[in-house]
């Protein structure tokens, strides 16, 4: 079955940039609608940015709209999620996620559950 291993993460200072990377095993992920997901302690898992199957469409959260940009390259199977001009608020577990079907919309706002998840990697902004 589909697995997903993110990397990337790491500490970073205001205003810099990461780009985490999502990458599948198991099946090609070019079959797949691939989301990114983060949730800080104390708060409520968050959708940040999904991408649909291959030459799809994309969202992205209101909180993230300029600064991040999700992208794919099926030749790695691998999705990407640069983050540009992070702020203090981004801090937080990223998770990638997977689903075969359905719109990405619904998707990222955690409107149906999702199968097949990583493990997440870990984001701080600080100085």
């Amino acid at each position: 079955q589909l697995q997903l291993v993110e990397s990337g993460g790491g500490l970073v200072q205001p205003g810099g940039s990461l780009r985490l990377s999502c990458a599948a095993s198991g099946y090609r992920l070019h079959y797949y609608s691939v989301g990114w997901f983060r949730q800080a302690p104390g708060k409520d898992r968050e959708g940040v940015s999904c991408i649909s199957r291959i030459d799809g469409a994309t969202n992205y959260a209101d909180s993230v709209k300029g600064r991040f940009t999700i992208s794919r390259d099926n030749a790695k199977n691998t999705v990407y999620l640069q983050m540009n001009s992070l702020k203090p608020e981004d801090t937080a577990v990223y998770y990638c996620a997977a689903s075969p079907g359905g719109s990405i919309a619904t998707m990222c706002a955690g409107e149906r559950p999702l199968d097949y998840w990583g493990q997440g990697t870990q984001v701080t902004v600080s100085s």
